[in-house]
């Protein structure tokens, strides 16, 4: 304090002159009472601050308590450049949180007296000795300066370094109180809060922080962390929170480790199994999936693995061969598939363990044929989506199971001048039987058109429906164009009119799916080697109060109840259907090859497949001189065309000699191919094993067939 800048009156009238002698000098008392006066008339004493009386030790008496307000006008906060009251009150105000309000950078040049960060920043602080705001400076209680605080908020902190993660809330000692702050501690701090901050001195300030004694209670709630990690002292105990609240995420408005644990709740493992970060010490089991590779999110533990063509060209061991040296590009699965080889494991073990008759045996081998065979029917209900496994019958194939409908409830139920409708697409399979039938019944057959396209003209069709109509057939998915048909819209059509239908699946299955439920067809049918399965079996689906009213169609043993010479009665469905003994191996391989491909996902097959489709369409158009025959908007697998200038037949040689398959001629489909004025068309066609590469060099060969350079 200058004491130049006292009034001499005011000195005088309290005894203070200059010539005054020892004798009559004030008395303590009087100095004391003076000196609390002149402390009391401060507006920024130290207890406004909160730190006066605990900055003073136990029955310390200010000295100047007592004196006048008159007597120190000239050194008012103001007067020295200190800040009043009221800037004090805002400076330290508490300030609401928010996430906006978190600082990119810290200043701390309106504390310090440093030039401010942003330029015209007024600092009420600004020139103000360090000194004489010695006392309410962070460090002075230990806590981490700002320029500590701005990279411990705000910055990155260096890779490699040994900086704990978080901090456990049982392991922090207390903050020292201001009786513990030592000149030396102080000193050590400023110089610290100068330094260059490193992961070293962050960890040193960490153990100078949290190393004194407690002075209060209290915790830090939100602040969770291993107490195993090194260089932290062991007890935060009894901290008062509010000394560190600068430290806690939520005073930036970030969320506390609460929060996160309850965001993250819906995406915690699946129940019954438990993550291979459980007891590694984390708090968040979702960073230590994500370290090993894995995450749980909601749903996905029931999907089907993204689609891998590789792994599955690896299931069927035939396309490992080559073929005139190439290897085979196998691209004639309208034709037939080939064959996984858990299907070929599935039918060899039948032969080797369990080949017997079915039905009619006490012995173990006949039960476990029995139980192979009619688990294989409940597999083909369950694909299908069939209400009971007695809706299945095994057939030979698609052929076969059409013929069984024509020759059962075909021969009984429809008579001369019923008409038989079926569409231009169809397979011979799905033409001849119903013309048998109708030069046998005196029924008449009607057949709906398509457009330039290949697809159904669903308006010609509406018009040939009528009270008349008895049956509709038709393809689900051609085998010639590749084109999908409108189904559920031509089922429901044919309904209206109560006419039956007649879903031929046998291009469909294995590359859409096919809900016989949610189609609402009458019969269903589709054949085993068109879908991985073997050869000679296949299956149809008939609604149950269906097969009830239809008479067997063929007669002999496994299908009868009872036999005389008079009369013979018949098993109910499905039984009645199967008459002798059916194809009981390869029944048995179709189930494995339903299961095979439930477990890919048909879902995955017809995206995969469909995108390949496009792509090679694409890819076959830019050839000069080619035309694709079927370019429906909706279709599936088959790549139809014909090269002008070249046959056929050649095509498919020079193909072959460089190992790829595909199928050549009039595919039993010829109404359809006359339809676009041919008699047989090249025909690649696509399964979900086939690859770009295949593609491609489909492309190129083609290309080269066209300029002559392969004959």
């Amino acid at each position: 304090m200058i004491t130049s800048e006292f009034d001499q009156a005011n000195l005088a009238q309290s005894g203070f002159t200059e010539n005054s002698g020892a004798a009559s000098l004030p008395d303590v008392d009087y100095l004391t009472k003076l000196a609390n006066e002149l402390f009391s008339a401060l507006p920024c004493d130290g207890s406004r601050l909160g730190i006066g009386t605990s900055a003073a030790s136990g029955g310390a008496v200010s000295p100047l308590a007592g004196l006048g307000h008159s007597g120190v006008t000239g050194i008012a906060p103001q007067a020295v450049g200190l800040p009043g009251e009221l800037e004090l009150r805002q400076l330290f105000a508490p300030r609401q949180p928010s996430f906006e309000s978190v600082p990119d950078s810290l200043d701390t040049g309106s504390v310090l007296g440093n030039t401010p960060s942003a330029p015209g920043l007024p600092s009420s602080f600004a020139g103000l000795d360090k000194s004489v705001l010695s006392g309410i400076f962070p460090h002075d209680f230990g806590l981490p300066g700002a320029a500590e605080l701005q990279q411990l908020l705000v910055s990155r902190i260096p890779s490699g370094s040994n900086i704990p993660g978080s901090v456990d809330a049982g392991s922090v000692s207390g903050i020292p109180s201001a009786q513990d702050v030592t000149v030396e501690a102080q000193a050590s701090a400023e110089k610290s809060a100068d330094a260059s901050f490193s992961p070293q001195v962050f960890e040193t300030e960490l153990q100078k922080l949290f190393a004194a004694n407690p002075t209060s209670d209290g915790s830090i709630s939100g602040l969770t962390v291993s107490t195993a990690t090194p260089g932290l002292a062991s007890s935060f105990a009894n901290l008062d929170a509010s000394l560190i609240a600068g430290l806690s995420p939520e005073v930036y408005g970030l969320p506390g480790e609460a929060e996160l644990l309850k965001f993250f709740t819906p995406f915690s493992t699946p129940s019954g199994s438990t993550p291979e970060s459980a007891g590694s010490g984390s708090s968040f089991y979702f960073l230590d999936e994500l370290k090993n590779g894995g995450f749980n999110a909601p749903g996905l533990a029931s999907a089907h693995p993204p689609f891998d063509v590789h792994a599955v060209r690896r299931d069927f061991p035939i396309l490992q061969e080559r073929v005139n040296g190439y290897p085979l590009a196998w691209l004639d699965n309208a034709a037939t598939t080939q064959k996984p080889q858990v299907v070929i494991d599935r039918v060899s073990y039948f032969y080797e363990h369990e080949n017997s008759n079915i039905h009619r045996a006490a012995h173990e081998l006949a039960a476990r044929a029995t139980d192979a065979y009619e688990k294989s029917r409940d597999t083909v209900a369950h694909f299908l989506n069939a209400s009971s496994s007695e809706e299945i019958i095994f057939v030979r194939g698609t052929t076969e199971g059409i013929n069984l409908i024509a020759k059962s409830w075909g021969q009984q139920n429809l008579v001369a001048g019923d008409e038989i409708i079926i569409t231009w697409l169809e397979h011979h399979a799905n033409i001849v039987p119903w013309q048998q039938l109708c030069e046998l019944t005196g029924a008449r057959l009607r057949v709906v058109p398509v457009d330039d396209s290949g697809q159904v003209l669903l308006g010609e069709y509406q018009k040939l429906l009528s009270s008349r109509t008895k049956l509709v057939s038709f393809t689900h998915v051609s085998n010639a164009l590749g084109t999908v048909t409108p189904a559920q819209e031509i089922i429901a059509m044919a309904h209206r009119v109560g006419a039956r239908v007649l879903l031929d699946a046998a291009q469909s299955v294995s590359h859409l799916q096919v809900d016989v439920q949610a189609l609402d067809c009458d019969w269903c049918v589709f054949s085993g080697h068109k879908i991985f399965g073997p050869t000679g079996i296949g299956a149809v689906y008939g609604k149950a109060e269906l097969l009830e009213s239809m008479p067997p169609w063929q007669g002999g043993g496994n299908m009868i109840d009872d036999v005389t010479f008079e009369k013979t009665t018949f098993q109910p469905a499905p039984a009645r259907f199967e008459a002798g003994t059916g194809n009981i191996a390869d029944a048995v391989g179709l189930g494995a090859a339903l299961e095979y491909l439930t477990k890919i996902g048909i879902q995955n097959v017809a995206r995969y497949e469909h995108e390949l489709l496009v792509y090679g369409m694409e890819a076959l158009k830019s050839i000069q001189g080619l035309r694709l025959i079927g370019t429906a908007t909706e279709k599936a697998s088959v790549l139809s065309f014909v090269l002008a200038g070249h046959s056929n037949q050649d095509i498919g040689v020079a193909l072959n000699k460089v190992g790829i398959a595909v199928r050549t001629g009039h595919h039993c489909a010829q109404p359809i191919l006359r339809r676009f004025g041919l008699e047989s068309t090249v025909r690649p066609s696509l399964a979900f094993y086939n690859t770009y590469e295949e593609i491609d060099r489909l492309v190129t060969t083609v290309k080269q067939i066209q300029s002559g350079k392969i004959v």
